[in-house]
């Protein structure tokens, strides 16, 4: 049994479909040079392993990736991370888009992506298609979501989660009768009447298990489970996004029901969100808890030495694989795998995503007969409220925070988005810059 108490539904029968965004312009440049499921997180994570594991979490291990820009460093991470034996059947596979002699266009959206691999996806046998977003935070058990989808006799379920009226406003909104189908559904409503007329009623919170009598709307979380067949119909057309054309139009003419559910859910997908969550892991009791071994989230083997601190003064902060942290202050602080921090250092509202490999010594004194500093971030800076990209050189006696500036500025050596500083991947900070 679940832990809601439904019996949970053998997902053998489910195919699982990744949604990996377009060019991923709101977490630029983060995703300059990488698609958005290939964004590091956590320290040792990438994006996409959530997804992964919550299918792996709920015996979904059919799992393609649908992507379109900057896939190498997605692809990589794949192929070296999630190998299944051969006796599973599972696999995970990314579907870039490609040209075609029939078809020479991009994915024009979420649906458009699903039909143009959907005959790769009919090829196997499956009842449900299970199509998921590659940029949220939150652990899910798929096996409920799949069961209510049976017992309901639904065509289409909708994961949905209450939020408050400020989060309602940007996010799409459903309303729902008794027997939790859909009725209808808003795309970010800004009016107070239109939303006044889509609160969820108080005397059903309880119905719904939610507690207390708030003021609460259902949000979409952008995960739907279709029937084989209701996906081939609603896709035999040239619609092209399934939250703006294909689900308010499926809501009129099929049985479309709501998923509600109670956890944690966070949209990465913008760099601020993905600035703040990441902030949040550091917290003594982070509303994400990578350390829930009941449902792991997996990613890739590194076999990294153990992090090395030499005199460290160290507060809230996740210190990943393989860094050496000397005499330096940091507070709040994620810092990535193989980081190399210098003496009196500060770092302060820091997401550090870290290297992606050690540094020789002929590449140091090679830099250093340049000017520039070795990869990682030198002695005596001074750095608040910044991202700092994979392979990153920040030199000695640097200063970085956003304070003073605009919330949005591109720079040479940095840029600025929703208030965040970004030091780009691969970038140079000279000893000595005050940002």
């Amino acid at each position: 049994m679940s832990r809601t108490g439904r019996q949970t539904t053998n997902t053998s029968n489910a195919l699982c479909v990744i949604m990996g965004g377009g060019q991923g312009s709101r977490l630029f440049p983060l995703t300059k040079e990488r698609s958005k499921p290939a964004v590091p997180l956590g320290g040792k994570y990438r994006i996409v392993d959530i997804p992964i594991s919550n299918c792996i979490n709920s015996g979904l291990r059919r799992i393609y990736i649908l992507t379109q820009f900057n896939s190498t460093s997605l692809h990589r991470h794949i192929s070296q991370s999630y190998k299944f034996d051969q006796f599973t059947g599972g696999f995970v596979d990314v579907l870039a888009a490609q040209q075609t002699p029939t078809d020479t266009s991009w994915y024009e959206g979420t649906a458009d992506a699903v039909r143009k691999n959907l005959v790769n996806f009919l090829n196997h046998d499956f009842e449900y298609l299970i199509i998921l977003s590659g940029d949220q935070l939150y652990r899910m058990n798929f096996r409920e979501v799949v069961a209510q989808h049976a017992e309901s006799g639904a065509d289409i379920t909708i994961a949905t989660i209450p939020v408050g009226r400020a989060d309602a406003q940007s996010l799409g909104i459903m309303q729902i009768n008794e027997e939790r189908r859909i009725t209808r559904f808003v795309e970010k409503p800004k009016d107070p009447t239109v939303l006044d007329s889509l609160r969820l009623p108080a005397d059903w919170h309880p119905k719904l298990d939610i507690a207390g009598d708030r003021e609460l709307f259902l949000a979409s979380m952008g995960i739907y489970v279709f029937n084989r067949d209701v996906i081939r119909a609603l896709l035999d057309n040239t619609l092209s996004d399934f939250g703006k054309h294909i689900i308010p139009q499926a809501i009129q003419t099929h049985k479309v029901f709501s998923y509600v559910f109670q956890g944690y859910w966070e949209d990465i997908g913008t760099i601020r969100s993905f600035f703040e969550a990441n902030l949040d892991l550091c917290s003594e009791l982070p509303r994400f808890n990578f350390f829930d071994m009941s449902a792991p989230i997996f990613s890739r083997p590194r076999f990294l030495p153990g992090s090395k601190i030499n005199g460290a003064q160290i507060d809230h902060a996740l210190v990943s694989d393989g860094c050496i942290i000397n005499h330096a202050k940091i507070s709040n602080s994620i810092i990535g795998l193989r980081t190399i921090v210098g003496e009196g250092t500060q770092l302060h509202r820091v997401v550090n995503l870290g290297c992606d490999y050690y540094e020789s010594n002929s590449s140091i004194e090679y830099h250093e007969k340049a000017g520039k500093p070795r990869i990682g971030i030198g002695s005596g800076s001074r750095i608040e409220n910044a991202i700092i990209d994979k392979n990153a050189r920040v030199g000695n006696n640097v200063v970085i925070s956003p304070a003073g500036k605009p919330e949005n500025l591109d720079h040479p050596l940095y840029f600025i988005r929703d208030g965040v500083v970004i030091i780009p991947k691969g970038g140079t900070i000279p000893h000595g810059t005050v940002v």
